[in-house]
């Protein structure tokens, strides 16, 4: 009975023999060349000549985590004020658009101070000072160049161009022509140094939408933010990344300036380029842009520690919508030795059709549309969660789901798992790690976040180590550590018919 699951797992091995031993560590050493620059920001490049092009990934250590209190969603804010421009891109004339911008900021912080006063709060001042903060920002809009660096970018071949924002970093990468090298390190290295808010109001009303849409208009977004608030009581991961509305609709352009001061600090950042460049050419370049940066002190980090759960903690919400459901347990960060065994419980839970899960809820029972475990949740720089997502079949609740997936979770903590299950784990990790290199944009991803991470890229190849010393009885221990009833917060969505008493007041008030 096991001889073809043997057989597809030695196929697995086979295919991707040749692969490994073209990526394997010492491989890399020969062309990757690291760099840390005086003012702290360091370098990586890997000499990958498959194609004429690079990739480039930056990453910043600093996500919504790292929000002010009071400013949630700063760093997301600050992401799409990346795009924006500098002081020589975006601009027709930065001198008197600086002027403008600085009135800008004087009109909102005199609106700003009326519109946050709970008592005495003059509404025909308020009205006389927004009108004043409108007519200032129609003033700086005059000197502004839509979408200049993006165009730019893109008429020099730029794809790819991307940025991205989670609770616990901030990312930006696109791919290149190798002759554009230089043209790319002067406009990278250029908004980092000198970002400009430009814009910053209007691109607020932008991500508040972006939170309308994806949150407040949102089944799932509205339970998983209700779900983390709860989960968590002290540690920022209790905030949604977008930030709270409140906050979100009143952080100002002088504040963005404040959080890019503190955390865009070369000591905070590291760049990885990857693909058809040479460490002996290309790196005095680099050092010439990324080294005009001027230097900060790195960041102090977080000191907020999420104290232990002492008892389990639930969310529920009744709408007329599709039910839901989600738990979740608090977990160690990345660092932790057993964090390669929650990527096994991950995998073994939810990887593909074979996954405990799907074979239970979906396959066999038929009560789940989906269901899947995932570690990690909301980010892993900060101890996490691991968490359990389904969504029901008609005819079948919330509470269905519940019991089905602490069945499977009993199982991990009295069974251990199969040969197959673990060496098909192994197998399938090994593989994605390779195929993460594969491509000069995964590649600078990849050694951009270990270097951060780990303070040393080749961590990356370290992971394999501790993937393999994954036993089935570390796999026991931890979900017996782990999933336990005080540990656990859920929430689910269960449907609520309309009262058919209220829809007939509604109409017959309607008419």
């Amino acid at each position: 009975m096991k001889l073809f699951p043997t057989l597809r797992l030695a196929a697995l091995v086979c295919g991707f023999a040749v692969a490994a031993h073209a990526q394997d560590l010492s491989s890399f050493e020969k062309r990757i060349t690291t760099k840390v620059l005086p003012n702290g920001l360091t370098l990586i490049v890997c000499e990958r000549p498959e194609a004429p092009v690079f990739s480039y990934f930056t990453i910043v250590d600093a996500g919504d985590a790292n929000d002010p209190d009071g400013q949630s969603g700063l760093a997301h804010m600050f992401e799409h004020l990346a795009f924006k421009g500098t002081k020589d891109i975006g601009t027709t004339n930065y001198t008197a658009e600086k002027v403008a911008l600085d009135k800008v900021e004087q009109t909102y912080a005199a609106y700003d101070e009326e519109y946050r006063k709970r008592v005495g709060r003059d509404e025909a001042k308020l009205k006389t000072l927004h009108a004043a903060f409108e007519v200032a920002q129609a003033d700086a809009q005059k000197y502004v160049v839509p979408n200049q660096f993006t165009e730019i970018a893109e008429a020099n071949g730029a794809t790819g161009l991307n940025a991205q924002t989670s609770l616990d970093d901030t990312q930006y990468f696109w791919s290149m022509p190798s002759n554009r090298l230089q043209l790319w390190a002067y406009m990278e290295s250029d908004r980092i140094a000198n970002p400009v808010p430009r814009e910053f109001y209007k691109e607020r009303d932008v991500v508040m939408e972006e939170r309308r849409m994806r949150t407040d208009s949102s089944p799932i977004g509205r339970m998983v933010e209700q779900f983390l608030a709860t989960a968590y009581v002290a540690h920022p991961y209790h905030r949604p990344n977008v930030g709270w509305m409140s906050e979100l609709s009143q952080i100002s352009a002088t504040e963005a300036a404040a959080f890019h001061q503190i955390y865009y600090v070369p000591s905070n950042i590291v760049i990885a380029v990857a693909g058809d460049v040479k460490a002996e050419e290309v790196m005095p370049v680099l050092e010439k842009y990324f080294g005009q940066i001027p230097t900060g002190p790195k960041p102090e980090e977080m000191s907020t520690v999420e104290p232990p759960q002492i008892a389990e903690k639930s969310v529920i919400l009744k709408e007329q919508v599709q039910p839901l459901y989600l738990e979740g347990y608090h977990k160690p960060d990345y660092r932790d030795p057993d964090d390669a065994v929650y990527d096994a419980i991950q995998d073994i839970f939810s990887n593909g059709r074979t996954s405990r899960l799907y074979r239970s809820l979906v396959r066999d029972q038929q009560i789940s549309a989906q269901a899947e475990g995932f570690s990690g949740f909301p980010g892993n720089k900060y101890p996490g969660l691991f968490a359990f997502f389904a969504v029901p079949n008609p005819g079948h609740t919330p509470t269905e789901m519940r019991a089905a997936i602490h069945k499977e979770i009993d199982k991990l903590k009295t069974t251990d798992v199969t040969d197959d299950e673990l060496a098909m784990f192994k197998t399938r990790a090994r593989a994605d790690l390779l195929r993460g290199l594969g491509d000069n944009q995964g590649l600078a991803e990849q050694l951009a976040i270990y270097q951060m991470r780990y303070g040393d890229w080749r961590e990356l190849f370290n992971q394999l180590k501790k993937i393999d010393a994954v036993s089935k009885a570390d796999i026991r221990r931890v979900a017996n550590k782990t999933f336990v009833d005080t540990n656990r917060t859920y929430a689910m969505v269960e449907f609520q018919p309309p009262n058919p008493g209220a829809v007939q007041q509604t109409q017959g008030g309607a008419q």
